[in-house]
């Protein structure tokens, strides 16, 4: 293989893993979106959209893989093929958070939350898809500050999760429609509340690791990585 066509591989391989956050990223609203209006067919859609997004990141894993045995490259080429492989995994995972989260919607049916909760919930997902279209583009630009400056960014997503975990705690009256006294049902909703912020949170944690990735490629230095 030439430089030249291996630059153009290790270019169309970047372009993809931006191709699967895109969806991903679509994905993490939509679930949300979808579990406030009560869109069972729409969460049911998602869920089966969460195949794709697995072959997506297959076939882009084989490809890189399949260009580090045959190019042997160092370096900084080595560097982005690796953010490239470590990316379209974070991705995959975050997939699985919005899959998590359409499946909880399913189980959920029609029960009731108060509006400040699905609020929440909406704030959430839409701080974790602009952490993540913006991860994306640093990705594709290389840009350090802008990766460090999202990692920062990561504080608003903890403390949106800990005003939810509050409400899990003490629902008091975050719970309509659940019988005074009925602790199963409580613990139930407050439980499938928790297991929703959960994901986007950890979705967030997702985005902090592709920004770490991006440092890593621009200076060859990897730490801070959330392992869950």
């Amino acid at each position: 293989m030439t430089r030249e066509h291996f630059n153009a591989e290790l270019k169309r391989l970047q372009d993809e893993t931006c191709v699967l956050g895109t969806m991903v990223a679509t994905s993490i609203t939509e679930a949300v979106r979808q579990l406030c209006a009560r869109d069972r067919a729409g969460s049911e859609r998602l869920i089966a959209w969460d195949r794709r997004v697995n072959e997506k990141c297959h076939a882009i894993e084989m490809a890189t893989l399949t260009l580090i045995a045959t190019q042997a490259p160092v370096a900084t080429d080595m560097r982005v093929l690796a953010a490239v492989l470590e990316t379209a995994r974070e991705l995959e995972r975050i997939g699985d958070y919005a899959k998590g989260i359409a499946a909880i919607s399913l189980k959920l049916g029609d029960a009731p939350y108060a509006q400040p909760v699905w609020d929440l919930l909406t704030e959430m997902s839409v701080r974790a898809r602009d952490m993540l279209d913006r991860a994306l583009d640093a990705f594709a630009r290389r840009d350090l500050p802008a990766a460090h400056a999202i990692i920062r960014q990561d504080d608003g997503i903890d403390d949106l999760f800990n005003q939810i975990f509050g409400i899990a705690m003490h629902p008091n009256g975050a719970l309509p429609g659940v019988a005074a006294g009925d602790l199963t049902a409580t613990l139930e909703r407050a439980n499938y509340l928790m297991w929703i912020a959960h994901n986007l949170e950890r979705s967030a944690d997702r985005v902090t690791n592709i920004c770490q990735r991006v440092i890593f490629t621009v200076t060859g230095e990897l730490d801070d990585l959330d392992p869950m």
